[in-house]
């Protein structure tokens, strides 16, 4: 198995993930991330792989990939389309660089999901960016 980490620019924070991929799926469905190059290790990709979202610097949530298929975009050039499970999974948040496109990302250096009853009493009440910059820290 194999995972994969793009940058979510324009995003701020899993909320709007979410909002901006429920708009998409309403309206083209199925949920995809169209990218320009298909990935040699698809196969290894597809049995149990996600995509990794940075948002704002850190790694903060993934989607399990179901499917990679090849696509069109709206102009008709060719792309590849990573299919996205629509269930967006938070996780602990890990400071990631920026890169550009997308990079693999083994199971070992993947950032582990965040489950709620791992969290500090009155964490959850922190904004999130003030939960992002304090786990940067290596404080929560």
């Amino acid at each position: 198995m194999l995972h994969v980490a793009k940058l979510a620019v324009g995003v701020r924070d899993i909320d709007h993930i979410r909002a901006l991929q429920a708009d998409r799926l309403r309206t083209n469905p199925p949920l995809r991330h169209r990218t320009r190059n298909f990935p040699r290790r698809g196969n290894e990709v597809l049995q149990g792989g996600s995509l990794y979202w940075v948002i704002g610097g850190s790694m903060l949530a993934r989607q399990r990939i179901v499917d990679i298929i090849e696509d069109r975009r709206d102009d008709q050039s060719k792309c590849a389309s990573f299919i996205l499970d629509p269930d967006v999974v938070p996780l602990i948040g890990r400071p990631t660089r920026p890169f550009q496109g997308w990079r693999y990302l083994s199971p070992e250096a993947a950032p582990a999901d965040l489950d709620a009853a791992e969290m500090a009493i009155g964490e959850s009440a922190l904004p999130p960016v003030l939960r992002r910059e304090l786990r940067a820290l290596c404080l929560i």
